[in-house]
């Protein structure tokens, strides 16, 4: 007899920004924009830029440590360590591996996902497959960038979007509720809407390169906002579906902060009045991997998740891929 799979759901969350805080005037100072500009088209007041000294897997270390001691947890009892990133500390190795000497969880096996904003769920529904399954006992998630390092502070249109950061979560078995369903998708024909063209295998490194500034993050905006709307709405009711809920089910629907008028629009499509949604866009911008985690971290200490609730989290990203996540949070 095929055995029944575990309840997985979180049970310990951190998060960590940098301390520095790059506002809308600061920027009125690097590049032909304004405040107002920022404010109206995006709802981003200012983001967190990390220091010199800090890296990703710095960043992710800290976010680690907080969500360790939430979940009463020693480095060394983590099984696996899964990274989210799109700006690893180097390419190989693994920005996972990097984190685990800095934690010192010497009995985890580490890797990395590359699937940008929606690394963070991705890592979760990766996790939750091997805990469910009986290969691992915990895990450790994490979402973590420093985008300050490969946004294009001279390209007005881009370097207001994004910021630093880091989120992580503790994922073992529970009595009850835990991760009710998810669901992930892709189309890499659609690609070019959104990427860093050289740095890899394709365009090494090279004068020409360097440049033409192909090193930094590369974006349509416009047709990313409508992709975004759609996508983001119809993988949240996707996975809703999975678990027989509907949106009238949803108690606190995590999205990924990319922009406020993306977010405006997503609940619009989906009815979902905006007090049962966490924003956190105006403090610190576009994350990538680390915004979803970084929001539900901080859902949950402002006490916005409550025993018995339903969390959504929902993300979309370049590749293009999305993910979208349903949490029954444990009683």
């Amino acid at each position: 007899m095929k055995n029944k799979q575990k309840k997985i759901g979180i049970v310990g969350l951190g998060c960590y920004v940098p301390k520095k805080v790059l506002t809308n005037k600061d920027l009125e100072g690097m590049v032909d924009t304004s405040d107002e500009w920022i404010t109206t088209r995006t709802g981003i007041k200012e983001r967190r830029i990390a220091a010199n000294n800090e890296s990703t897997s710095t960043l992710a270390a800290n976010a680690a440590h907080e969500a360790l001691k939430n979940a009463k947890m020693k480095p060394e009892d983590l099984d696996l360590v899964i990274v989210a990133t799109i700006t690893p500390d180097m390419p190989f190795p693994a920005t996972s591996c990097l984190v685990q000497d800095q934690l010192k969880a010497k009995n985890a096996a580490c890797f990395d996902v590359s699937a940008a904003c929606a690394g963070f769920v991705y890592g979760l529904v990766m996790a939750q497959q091997f805990l469910a399954n009986g290969v691992y006992k915990n895990a450790l998630v994490i979402g973590s960038e420093k985008l300050s390092c490969v946004t294009d502070w001279k390209d007005r249109n881009t370097c207001v979007l994004f910021g630093d950061g880091a989120g992580a979560a503790v994922l073992a078995p529970v009595e009850d509720g835990g991760i009710l369903g998810s669901y992930l998708g892709s189309n890499g024909s659609l690609s070019d809407l959104l990427m860093i063209p050289a740095g890899g295998s394709k365009r090494p490194a090279s004068k020409e390169t360097v440049d033409n500034r192909e090193h930094f993050i590369k974006m349509k905006g416009n047709e990313v906002f409508k992709l975004a709307v759609k996508i983001m709405s119809d993988a949240a009711c996707n996975a809703l579906k999975q678990c027989e809920l509907t949106v009238d089910d949803i108690d606190c629907f995590i999205p990924h902060q990319a922009n406020m008028r993306i977010l405006d629009a997503v609940a619009r499509k989906m009815h979902l009045p905006l007090d049962k949604i966490y924003f956190n866009v105006a403090n610190y911008g576009n994350m990538s991997s680390a915004s979803t985690a970084v929001a539900l971290c901080e859902a949950y200490n402002a006490g916005r998740i409550k025993p018995g609730d339903v969390v959504v989290l929902d993300a979309f990203g370049a590749g293009l891929v999305w993910g979208s996540c349903v949490i029954q949070w444990q009683k």
